[in-house]
C-alpha cells in the first residue's frame, strides 16, 4: 500500500525558507516519478516539480531558480526546499506519484505573509 506523508510546512515571511519533506512508504522513492503540487485557496491544484527515477528534475516556471526538489534514498523521502518564499507561495503542498493511479499526501500548509 502507497502511503505519501508531508511535512514542514509553516508561515513564513516573505523571502523566507522552508524545507518541505515528503516520507514514501510502499514505493521505493529513487525507482519512481515523484512530484510535488501545490493548492492555493480558491484555485486549482498546479504542478510545482518533478524528479524523475533517473535524476533529472524540471520546475514551474513560477518557483525555477527558488525551489529546489531533491530525494533522499536513505530516508525513501523527497524534499523540497523552498527559498524566496513569495505570499503568492502560500498553499496546501502535496506530495505525488503515479503508479496504477496517482497517489496523494495529506497536504502540508504553507503560509506565506508578513
Amino acid at each position: 500500500q502507497v502511503q505519501l506523508v508531508e511535512s514542514g510546512g509553516d508561515l513564513v515571511q516573505p523571502g523566507g525558507s522552508l524545507r518541505l519533506s515528503c516520507a514514501a512508504s510502499g514505493i521505493t522513492v529513487s525507482l519512481n516519478r515523484m512530484a510535488w503540487y501545490r493548492q492555493a485557496p480558491g484555485k486549482q491544484r498546479e504542478w510545482v516539480a518533478t524528479i524523475a527515477s533517473g535524476g533529472s528534475t524540471s520546475y514551474a516556471d513560477s518557483v525555477k531558480g527558488r525551489f529546489t526538489i531533491a530525494r533522499d534514498s536513505a530516508k525513501n523521502a523527497v524534499h523540497l526546499q523552498m527559498n524566496s518564499l513569495k505570499p503568492d507561495d502560500t498553499a496546501v503542498y502535496y506530495c505525488n506519484v503515479i503508479r496504477t493511479r496517482a497517489y496523494w499526501g495529506q497536504g502540508t500548509q504553507v503560509t506565506v505573509s508578513s
